[in-house]
């Protein structure tokens, strides 16, 4: 229970980074000594100091002999910072408890046997699920290459996003629009189309609820911007706004002339269209642990129909827009119902006027 009780704070106090540590995995630790906490840390941005750094410092001559608690193994390599584990055995701990492995499988348990080596006792998997959890993007991306995707949609009541015209200002109410927000801030990659900036004019950033964050340290989502038919120009909006570096996915290279902070991705063919798969390989390339997706209904369908989603967050509205309203899915194949696509219900809560699903996709 003891283990438990200070892992729980370990990992509570690595969300503390959960805004402004990516690409890296959000981490805390926790130093005690005859019970009682004399060293805390969180990481708080990719290149400064790691969570156990900070914890020791703050400990200083009451590390020796004493536990920390990490909510992910700590590193054993040198990257932008030295290896935790070298600092750990220098300290004079006696004790490490760790949540989880490291998800890489370059990386994963040799830390643990790195400490084992230099004499200190090692327990592993205390609230591993819960260290788990609050790292999903950053684990997907070093098991599977591909960052974790959340597909966001706005519906009235009878599951239509917009009227015939294309009409969709607003359907959700300004509580809704708010939270979409803080899933925005919680991205590493904020993805939409060509089409829906045209339609829509958007900015794509976080602006509601910055005032949150350590603004210091925090860096708002790069805008990945499907464009196949090179239909983004120099002079929308979204590109005049330099916040953060906009992505524009296409099939071929336009002789625009773009502002720094926008470059141009070139990805292949499939049925005419941007090769899905090979983007999202692509973002994990590029150390995006999380997408979060606005968009049509299209790109919507297109990406339940090639599996490439692990959420779907939908607000709706008390409102019925009609038959000839524009759908949230379309399906080109007929089947039964026993052959329709399933989901699991993970959270529901009302936000304002509307209520907000999320849900898990059966494939």
């Amino acid at each position: 229970m003891k283990d438990q009780y200070y892992m729980n704070k370990a990992i509570q106090l690595a969300k503390k980074g959960m805004y402004t540590a990516r690409p890296n995995p959000i981490v805390g630790c926790i130093i005690t000594k005859k019970n009682r906490i004399v060293g805390t840390g969180w990481h708080q941005k990719s290149g400064e100091y790691h969570a156990e750094v900070y914890a020791i410092n703050m400990a200083g001559l009451l590390s020796k002999n004493a536990t920390a608690y990490i909510s992910l193994e700590p590193c054993n390599h040198f990257g932008k910072t030295p290896p935790c584990c070298d600092l750990i055995i220098s300290s004079g701990i006696k004790r490490v408890v760790v949540a989880i492995l490291d998800p890489n499988p370059i990386m994963s348990g040799k830390s643990i046997e790195y400490l084992k080596s230099a004499g200190i006792s090692v327990t592993i998997g205390i609230m591993s699920e819960e260290a788990k959890k609050i790292n999903l993007g950053f684990f997907k991306r070093m098991t599977t290459g591909i960052p974790w995707i959340q597909l966001k949609m706005a519906i009235s009541i009878d599951g239509k996003i917009a009227m015939e015209s294309g009409e969709s200002k607003w359907i959700t109410g300004i509580h809704a629009r708010k939270d979409t927000h803080q899933f925005r801030a919680l991205s590493s990659a904020i993805l939409s189309t060509s089409k829906t900036i045209l339609n829509d004019n958007p900015t794509l950033t976080v602006r509601y609820c910055i005032e949150k964050f350590h603004q210091k340290k925090y860096v708002q989502p790069v805008r990945i911007i499907i464009d196949s038919k090179n239909q983004i120009q120099p002079k929308h909006k979204i590109i005049k706004d330099d916040t953060s570096e906009i992505w524009l996915i296409k099939l071929h290279q336009d002789q625009n002339i773009w502002p720094k902070h926008v470059k141009q991705i070139i990805i292949s063919k499939y049925k005419k269209n941007i090769n899905l798969k090979e983007l999202f390989k692509l973002l994990g390339v590029y150390q995006i642990n999380t997408v979060f997706v606005e968009c049509g209904a299209h790109l919507f369908s297109s990406m339940i129909q090639l599996k490439l989603v692990d959420e779907i967050i939908l607000y709706i509205a008390p409102k019925m827009l009609g038959n000839v309203a524009q759908p949230l899915y379309y399906e080109l194949q007929k089947f039964t119902l026993d052959k329709v696509k399933k989901f699991i219900f993970t959270h529901i809560k009302k936000i304002g006027s509307d209520i907000r699903i999320i849900l898990k996709p059966i494939f």
